[in-house]
């Protein structure tokens, strides 16, 4: 919505177009009655080496089928997307940069989720039938969950009034990096998904009787340094904000692709030493319906046992939770989705890369070693 409310200031400005007022009822309504809106940027994409028009299949990206006197038919998909099952609108948007010949797929505008013209296929996730047994002990986190879905748009009709860009190419790629800027600093929220793994391994070892060890301790600082530092950067990306022409804040662009550069990292490394932590029972252990067995349960809840006192149920729960977090149903939030969400790697070191300043940077070790000259342009 942020970085629409940027876009459509700047395309009115551009071509006397009225999309931010369009957009400004949309928000307050969303407001009004307290919705839910899932922003719906990725597209299949087909052949990537081509844009959306040289497409083989034109519909590899959402596009304008029809416009008629009241509004647009759009037609294609969305794919990846987590939580638009579960909110009350949608908002397409371009996924890349487009070129004049892509002015159909050149569209932003608000769907209702219920629309009967939009259809959802759900995601497999790893051990997500668990979540159909009686017992949710095998889920290791009863209590939440996710999904991804495809989003299928079958010729939908579009109000005029919920479009907030049809055919602006020059627009898309500055829409995508407004949008990217914000979901990348959004991803400090794995700083609190981090937390709850780095308590569930300090749960373990203390359980397993080890958590006065000098390793165990030192893998906990490290795990804490590197989901701290996720928290850090991704706050420092909201405060350095500046606000745009449209009256509204943008996030610092560089630091939110830093932090969304150190999620494609540090979960990964913090799900290893949890592993580490507790131990390859993670993967061994039997299940629920085993444990509860009057044949074998009392078996294994003996040799499940760990330090004194410590509930044998309760140390696979935490078990469980451990290993939903980093390669069960959790993981596909904690772990895949750091890495592709808001963009694989690849796209923040572009940015990086071009927000970096390196030449000013140069300039500085050249004037206080007292080089003279200009720099290079190497």
């Amino acid at each position: 919505m942020n970085a629409s409310w940027t876009t459509t200031h700047l395309i009115d400005a551009a071509h006397g177009t009225a999309y931010q007022a369009r957009l400004k009822a949309f928000v307050q309504h969303v407001q009004s009655y307290n919705l839910t809106v899932g922003g719906a940027m990725t597209d299949p994409k087909g052949d990537r080496s081509k844009p959306p028009h040289a497409q083989e299949d034109p519909d590899m990206f959402v596009r304008v089928v029809d416009r008629g006197p009241d509004g647009v038919v759009l037609r294609g998909a969305k794919v990846h997307q987590t939580g638009t099952l579960n909110s009350h609108w949608m908002v397409v948007m371009p996924g890349q940069r487009l070129g004049a010949a892509d002015a159909d797929y050149a569209i932003s505008a608000a769907i209702p989720v219920d629309d009967p013209r939009v259809s959802y296929i759900l995601g497999r996730q790893s051990c997500d039938t668990r979540s159909m047994e009686p017992s949710g002990v095998d889920v290791g986190n009863a209590k939440f969950g996710g999904q991804e879905v495809t989003v299928v748009l079958d010729d939908v009709f579009v109000p005029y009034d919920r479009v907030f860009m049809d055919g602006e190419t020059e627009f898309a790629a500055d829409l995508v990096e407004r949008f990217t800027a914000y979901h990348r600093r959004s991803y400090v929220c794995k700083a609190g998904v981090g937390d709850v793994l780095i308590g569930a391994a300090a749960e373990i070892a203390d359980m397993n009787g080890v958590a006065k060890a000098s390793h165990i301790k030192d893998k906990l600082v490290e795990m804490t340094h590197l989901n701290e530092t996720i928290f850090g950067v991704g706050i420092a990306a909201s405060m350095s904000a500046k606000p745009t022409p449209a009256g509204n804040y943008e996030p610092d662009v560089l630091l939110a692709n830093i932090c969304k550069h150190h999620v494609t990292r540090f979960p990964y490394e913090i799900a290893r030493l949890a592993q580490d932590l507790a131990g390859g029972v993670v993967v061994t252990m039997p299940s629920d319906d085993d444990f509860n067995s009057e044949e074998i349960g009392a078996i294994l809840k003996k040799y499940l046992c760990a330090a004194p006192g410590v509930d044998p149920d309760d140390r696979r729960r935490v078990l469980r939770l451990i290993e939903n977090m980093t390669m069960g149903r959790n993981a596909v939030g904690y772990l895949a989705e750091s890495m592709h969400g808001a963009g694989s790697p690849a796209a923040q070191r572009v940015l990086i890369q071009k927000l970096g300043q390196i030449a000013e940077k140069r300039g500085y070790a050249r004037d206080i070693a007292g080089c003279g000259g200009a720099c290079s342009k190497a």
